[in-house]
């Protein structure tokens, strides 16, 4: 047993490498994921904060969890890419003759999307300080929102995975993020859900970004979060396990 988890792990330590050395060489990535989420901020912002009753004088606080979560599901979308790209050129089928752990390369795709989209949470976070996002969070609260958005990215990164693996364009690979951006437009992210059509409302309180947008933000302003931090738990560890059941099954019909 011992021997097996040291294969597996010395496997996929090696197939992240490669992979976070394909980010490494083109940062532009990471830079192009942040870029979209931190225009939105500045434009909510400066053009249209004053004209959004938040319920707080300051708006970047109140907007800042829908931008991060705005991050996360851009930047899954090249997880799709690169998977898809690893196929067309026969890299999956070149792994699968050498006697290495064929999940790991799955597994190193997933944590190298992992840590190119924390450095984009990062970035954003820092330029949301200088336009004034202020937070009376203790460091059990940060690591708290650090947990959220971690189990976040995993589970769209595991749906990214199915996507990559089931497209049949390198378009079909990124396409399917685009309502998954979309998501936090349709939630509290922006503005109450008091504001909202009684029908659209009902879909805002009950889809999965709202309870994560309202667990973020309570952490953050030093608040209990309450039951809204379960059920965010709850909606990332679900979606999560019933995309990488999904994704092993395509994995194991390609290989």
């Amino acid at each position: 047993m011992e021997a097996i988890e040291k294969h597996f792990f010395g496997d996929m330590g090696v197939m992240l490498g490669r992979s976070m050395r394909h980010i490494l060489r083109s940062m532009d990535t990471i830079i192009t994921v942040a870029v979209m989420p931190i225009a939105l901020m500045l434009l909510f912002v400066y053009v249209f904060g004053g004209a959004i009753q938040s319920g707080t004088d300051n708006y970047v606080n109140y907007l800042l969890p829908g931008i991060l979560l705005i991050a996360i599901a851009s930047g899954i979308s090249y997880t799709a890419y690169r998977l898809f790209i690893d196929m067309q050129r026969g890299i999956l089928e070149r792994f699968h003759s050498m006697p290495i752990a064929r999940s790991t390369l799955l597994w190193a795709h997933v944590l190298t999307s992992l840590v190119s989209n924390a450095i984009s949470v990062v970035i954003i976070i820092l330029v949301a300080l200088t336009i004034g996002f202020r937070s009376s969070a203790g460091v059990l609260s940060w690591l708290s929102v650090a947990g959220i958005l971690a189990l976040f990215t995993l589970s769209l990164t595991w749906i990214a995975v199915l996507a990559g693996l089931s497209a049949k364009s390198v378009d079909g690979a990124s396409a399917f993020s685009y309502p998954i951006v979309f998501l936090p437009f349709i939630s509290s992210a922006f503005v109450p859900t008091e504001s909202m059509p009684p029908a659209v409302r009902a879909f805002a309180e009950n889809q999965p970004v709202t309870s994560i947008v309202e667990a973020i933000r309570s952490l953050l302003s030093g608040r209990p979060a309450g039951n809204d931090i379960w059920i965010a738990l709850a909606w990332c560890v679900g979606i999560m396990v019933v995309a990488y059941v999904f994704a092993m099954k395509a994995y194991e019909k390609h290989v």
